[in-house]
């Protein structure tokens, strides 16, 4: 075994590859869930945008058609690593190695924290969008 082998924080467990891999998969469904609610989202903007004619009212609809923009951005950019974290992952179990080095896996807690990052300025997006729409109306 390799001496790059990470260990959990107690030290005597090795991190395998299917464990990242069933932690990819479900940020996988998080994010096209999320995709499918800017969807939705932006069609409620688009809707409501042919029924005002408040300039102001306006220009919050355009901060958050942006913002959700840049969110939809940020999910693909996140599929793509997972992809390209995965397609490093099977390099590796093709070779025989099923346990992940301590390289990739502190790159993926960094990733970890980048999603819950991501996952908390969405959910605090859809507060304060559903806010402005409820004072709005």
């Amino acid at each position: 075994m390799s001496n790059d082998l990470h260990m959990n924080s107690m030290q005597t467990k090795p991190i395998f590859n299917e464990d990242i891999h069933f932690e990819h998969q479900q940020w996988e469904r998080e994010l096209d869930f999320y995709d499918d609610e800017i969807k939705i989202f932006k069609n409620r903007l688009a809707e409501i945008l042919h029924n005002s004619e408040d300039k102001e009212f306006l220009i919050n609809l355009d901060h958050f058609e942006n913002r959700f923009r840049i969110h939809h951005s940020k999910i693909e950019a996140f599929k793509q690593r997972i992809r390209a974290h995965e397609l490093n992952m099977s390099r590796h179990y093709e070779a025989g190695e099923n346990v992940m080095d301590r390289v990739m896996y502190d790159y993926h807690l960094d990733f970890r924290e980048q999603i819950q990052t991501e996952r908390e300025m969405y959910n605090d997006l859809k507060k304060e969008f559903f806010h402005f729409m409820t004072k709005s109306n």
